[in-house]
């Protein structure tokens, strides 16, 4: 009688594995998994799952007690141990009988009689099946020594129980054997509770080739096949395949025939693995050992069987019987193992956040982990397997090839770009690997290292992560844009490709492979092996080399590198650009750590090229910054003293700014008004609207220059805003700096804009300079009946408003329908349209798309918005639970305190402040009103802000 739920011992691409398994067989699956794994994907996909403990495994998955106690806990019936870990372990097959559970594998006589290597070789010496020479268990390290004189140098000593290539040494003289002898007991008593040792003679050039087994406990035993897993490196195999290339018929019918009478020696049942060591040389074959569980390259067999082999385990243990006796193989497959390792640093295991993951569509793919998994150092390093079959062994390694060729995992170093190398090596695609093939296999690789990572160092991309700004995804990418091209173009790339922005302190990194690159920016003293590098031309760096920069000399904040080719980061949203506080993008979705490996594209061969000393921009601390006015002006928000104090003013840059914006200290405006209405007490309050990046906000009585990364939508006024020429002057921006806006026309900014492209495209001519007279033109450049206002926001966005700045839901569903209107319309050129409450605005392609012609659109739109009574919009229920007086609240009013405004109305409690001005008399009441309201949101916000625009109702 079938099971009806069985719990899995295990966890990654197994458990997962497993899982789907029973699903198909219609049995529930339960899973058990480490604090660790709670995310891992075998926990998802079970039907249960039961935490066993802490990340050790020794508390958690070796936890002989946690594992029976969740079986008990769920209901399970029986239990499978996958592979690694317990699956060999024949105390707990026992304690799994002792339980009432059935274990899903080989009795535990077989375990043991065959999980210990020496006891395993008697039965092949009975058998008569070929060993090499080799001995009974070692007692000590002298008779080691005597009994490998005997046999002749080179050696393997080997612990009599594990797997995995744990617990082998390679010895070629008495001195590595007397070295190793301690060590490998040692590791052997503490890895598999026994300290037994054994030695076999070394075949130089071998091939590991392993029979797939399965048995039905009466007797009766079939071989499904042979792998060649030939393909290892420190005994790890790496790539496995079958039927194994080069063995004749006759070598797999002895093959066969040895695995079959050491499996019904001691009437084997379930799957397991009989491995042995074949002589290139001589065609003759060893036995090695035998595997009694579930092998991780059986996928192969399954591919070219068409049989399931966890399914045959499960049944087998569930009372059937009813196998086939004989099994035809069609076909080739391989597999590739995809650990978390570095072969550049001898295979170190890497962790870190999984940001990207593109599997192969014509492969199988056994993994348990997906973009935004954090992979952690507790566990074997293995991500997944790759399996490709073909009709015969040339398509499969093309399929293969192929398959490693679109893969893609980035966020940490993986043996991909390694295995894709093994594969495309002519002795791998002739079949004749051996198992040192892999030791002396000369991998390289286009990236360079992190050495040290400095103050804030990304991966930008130009122009950034357009398209988002509505639902609050910023486009991040170089602060200094100009600088950023120019380095670009001095090594050769597209435009689009990925570069090093450095801020503050510059990184240390080492390059692995002949490279170009150009420095631009500020001066950071770069130097290459210690040897100033120079700026604004292209460098030869060499393998080996190190680049090292210091702190900033001088003027300016920001230091660019571009390397040819690019740097090889996942497309995030349409761009490599890092969105540190979104936690996407770039390198892993943060800055650059010590130990990060950079992948390079490829590149084409370019002559050296530098930039003319005109096009080189002048920095200063002094600034003068060309802007357009408005979208808000006098004498509405401001007076026209406010405005007149605001282009005369040198503006000092305060020690806060980063890359969400530059603060600047400075006179107080007067006002235009006593406070913000009912958006807010102070009068730099209103309802809120898009930004636009470089929009000059004031956030109170302090402006601030949004950068990339800051914030979509806000509440607060905004006097000017930096035409696109002049963008780059915000990323060179320092604490101490003077900044004078200068206002501009229109005109005059897309002359800039065209000049500036001018001087990129061709690395030629001089930097547009900004006009010496002020050219300020009134922010409203279109007001329209009924009570609609379009404001200029810089010479890229423009702000549409509806009504008085009161909260009117009415007209709320006239931006609704406004942007529907305009989403349809669709014209060239527009880049965003963000809604607010009572007002839209479009970014846009000035090159595509006028001003004059956009407001033409809007006008067309406008006139095509259906009575207010007609229009609808989707709209759900959602309920969601709310943190009240949360830590991390009182942390962000702690660090606001400490670093911009002391005084603040809203600090130390925001609680309070909010009983404050609505007139309560008690905190409760405030609790009261906040969780017992239903609340109607009426915009997303940002990922910046983190917060919804609501009312309650």
């Amino acid at each position: 009688m079938m099971f009806r739920k069985v719990l899995i011992a295990n966890r990654g691409a197994i458990a997962c594995r497993i899982v789907r398994t029973l699903r198909r067989m219609g049995i529930g699956s339960v899973a058990v998994y480490s604090e660790a794994d709670r995310h891992s994907l075998h926990v998802a996909q079970a039907d249960e799952s039961v935490c066993i403990g802490p990340p050790a495994a020794a508390q958690s998955y070796l936890s002989v007690d946690a594992i029976l106690q969740a079986a008990r806990k769920t209901g399970a019936e029986a239990i499978h141990p996958g592979y690694g870990f317990l699956s060999e372990n024949a105390d707990f097959a026992e304690a799994c009988g002792a339980a009432g559970l059935r274990f899903i594998g080989p009795p535990p006589a077989s375990m043991r009689v065959f999980g210990r290597k020496h006891t395993a070789r008697l039965i092949a010496e009975e058998q008569r099946v070929p060993l090499l020479p080799g001995t009974a268990l070692l007692q000590s390290v002298d008779a080691a020594l005597s009994s490998a004189t005997k046999i002749g140098y080179p050696v393997m000593l080997k612990s009599t129980a594990g797997g995995g290539g744990i617990g082998m040494r390679l010895c070629a003289a008495p001195a590595e054997l007397e070295e190793a002898f301690e060590s490998v007991r040692r590791l052997s008593e503490a890895s598999f509770g026994t300290g037994g040792v054994y030695l076999e003679k070394f075949v130089k050039r071998a091939r590991h080739i392993e029979v797939q087994i399965f048995g039905d406990g009466d007797g009766n035993v079939i071989a499904l096949g042979e792998r060649d897993c030939s393909a290892q490196r420190r005994n790890q195999k790496v790539i496995e395949e079958t039927p194994a290339p080069g063995i004749t018929a006759e070598t797999r019918a002895r093959l066969f025939d040895a695995a079959i009478r050491m499996a019904k020696s001691v009437r084997y049942e379930s799957a397991g693995t009989v491995e042995f060591l074949l002589d290139s040389d001589t065609g003759a074959f060893y036995f090695l050992e035998v595997n009694t569980r579930l092998q991780v390259e059986h996928g192969v067999t399954e591919e070219v069987t068409g049989i399931d082999l966890v399914e045959w385990m499960v049944r087998q243990a569930a009372g059937d019987r009813d196998f086939p006796t004989t099994v035809k193989s069609q076909g080739c497959a391989i597999q590739v193992r995809l650990y978390a390792e570095d072969p550049a640093r001898n295979f170190q295991p890497s962790s870190g956040l999984l940001s990207q993951i593109e599997w192969p569509r014509d492969a199988r793919v056994e993994t348990w982990v997906e973009a935004g998994t954090e992979v952690t150092p507790y566990y074997d390093p293995m991500l997944a397997k790759i399996i490709v079959r073909g009709d015969d062994r040339s398509m499969s390694l093309s399929q293969l090839r192929t398959a490693l060729t679109t893969c893609r995992v980035a966020g940490i170093e993986t043996n991909l770009a390694y295995l894709r190398q093994v594969c495309d090596h002519p002795v791998f695609a002739a079949g004749a690997i051996t198992t040192s093939f892999l030791g002396t296999f000369d991998y390289r690789r286009r990236a360079l290292e992190v050495i040290d990572p400095g103050t804030q160092t990304t991966i930008q991309d130009f122009p950034g992560r357009l398209g988002y700004w509505h639902v609050g995804v910023p486009p991040s990418g170089p602060m200094d844009s100009l600088a950023f091209r120019l380095a670009n173009r001095l090594v050769g790339n597209s435009e689009v490709a990925a570069g090093i922005e450095i801020a503050v302190t510059g990184p240390s990194l080492r390059f692995e492979c002949d490279s170009t690159i150009a420095i631009t920016g500020a001066d950071f003293d770069a130097r290459i092996d210690g040897v100033p590098a120079p700026l604004w031309r292209s460098i030869a760096v060499h393998a080996g080399s190190i680049l090292e920069f210091g702190a900033v000399q001088g003027c300016g904040s920001r230091a660019y590198v571009a390397i040819a080719g690019g740097f090889d980061v996942p497309d995030y949203l349409g761009s490599r650009s890092t969105f540190i506080l979104g936690k996407f993008g770039g390198h892993a979705g943060r800055g650059l750590r010590a130990g990060d490996v950079l992948h390079i594209g490829k590149s084409a061969d370019i002559p050296l090229a530098e930039s003319p000393a005109e096009i080189i921009p002048h920095y200063s601390n002094t600034w003068e910054i060309g802007t357009l006015y408005g979208p808000h002006g006098a004498p509405d928000f401001f007076t026209p003293s406010d405005i007149e104090m605001f282009f005369a003013t040198p503006w000092k840059v305060h020690h806060n700014s980063d890359r969400t914006g530059v603060r600047l200290i400075g006179p107080k405006p007067q006002w235009a008004r006593k406070d913000g209405g009912e958006a807010g007490l102070h009068p730099s309050n209103i309802h809120d609207n898009a930004y636009a990046i470089g929009t000059v906000d004031f956030t109170g009585d302090m402006p601030v220059i949004l950068g990339p990364d800051g914030p979509s939508l806000g509440g607060f006024v905004c006097p000017a805003t930096v035409i696109h020429a002049e963008l780059w002057k915000i990323g060179q921006l320092r604490p101490g700096d003077t900044v004078r806006f200068r206002a501009v026309s229109l005109a005059q900014a897309t002359e800039l804009d065209e000049q500036m492209e001018a001087c990129i495209a061709t690395l030629r001519g001089m930097l547009p300079q900004l006009p010496k007279i002020d050219t300020r033109h009134e922010p409203i450049v279109l007001e329209r009946a009924p009570a609609i206002v379009c404001r200029a926001d810089g010479d890229r966005s423009l702000l549409i408003e509806y009504g008085p700045n009161v909260l009117d839901l009415n007209l709320r569903f006239r931006v609704h329908a406004l942007e529907t209107q305009l989403r349809s319309a669709a014209p060239p050129g527009i880049i965003d349209i963000t809604p607010g409450v009572r007002s839209l605005q479009v970014h846009y392609d000035a090159r595509r798309l006028t001003r004059d012609a956009l407001l033409e659109t809007l006008d067309e739109c406008e006139q095509h918005i259906p009575a207010l009574e007609e229009i609808t919009a989707p709209s759900r229920i959602v309920h969601l639970p709310l943190s009240w007086d949360d830590p991390a609240t009182r942390l962000a009013i702690q660090k606001y305190t400490q670093s911009v405004r002391p005084d603040a109305p809203w600090c130390p409690s925001n609680i309070e402040f909010i009983r404050r001005i609505n007139g309560l008399d008690s905190i409760d009441e405030v609790h009261r009103i906040a969780f017992d309201a239903s609340y109607l949101v009426l915009g997303l916000g940002d990922v910046y802000l983190g917060a919804p625009v609501a009312t309650p109702i």
